[in-house]
């Protein structure tokens, strides 16, 4: 992912609340928590995850009536010019009121975060824990040994915070990715010991 176009897109604009994502984004369906690169780069920010309950697409149901109506509305939104869609989020914004939010406009409501953006981190750090970097095939060395994590944090640092019981625990920012294990040589993904994760 580009992020210093996105940084560049970005400008002065405040840092987002928490953005809801589907469980399952495109590409992402086995990956290590669902982080594609771009959510990824969210939590590099601060910015943390929300996901909606798979198969629960009434969890999202604003974004997915959004996607609806810009259907609707412009026929064929993935080849829709750019002009008709930025005509369109005019519209929408500006001018039409939303029974959803008592007949305002969105325009009228929102509100920009109270958190700056800083910009894109060179890398993250761990203070009181080791740091491994993750290869760009999504692998890092622990004790001489490549344990594959995930892809989508090639080029970023993880921590690893050591346990009693000889394992080691995985961070991203602020993610609990999984564990090390010793005796198998082998890391032991979150999203597949949920209920370990939640204890954490």
């Amino acid at each position: 992912m580009n992020t210093a176009a996105t940084s560049w897109n970005c400008g002065a604009c405040p840092t987002p609340e928490p953005p809801r994502s589907s469980s399952v984004l495109s590409g992402c369906a086995n990956a290590l928590l669902g982080l594609s690169r771009l959510s990824a780069w969210w939590v590099a920010l601060g910015i943390d995850l929300e996901r909606g309950r798979p198969g629960h697409p009434q969890d999202n149901g604003a974004h997915e009536r959004l996607h609806r109506d810009i259907g609707v509305e412009l026929q064929q939104p993935r080849t829709a010019a750019q002009d008709a869609l930025d005509l369109w989020r005019e519209e929408f914004n500006q001018q039409r009121p939303h029974e959803a939010l008592a007949m305002k406009c969105p325009a009228q409501v929102y509100r920009h975060s109270e958190r700056p953006y800083q910009g894109s981190p060179e890398d993250l750090e761990y203070p009181a824990m080791d740091t491994r970097k993750v290869g760009q095939h999504g692998a890092i060395k622990w004790r001489g040994t490549l344990l594959f994590v995930t892809s989508s944090l090639a080029g970023w640092s993880v921590g690893l915070k050591p346990l009693a019981n000889g394992q080691h625990e995985v961070w991203f920012g602020r993610l609990l990715l999984g564990w090390l294990d010793p005796a198998t040589e082998s890391f032991q993904r979150a999203d597949i010991r949920p209920l370990e994760a939640r204890q954490q």
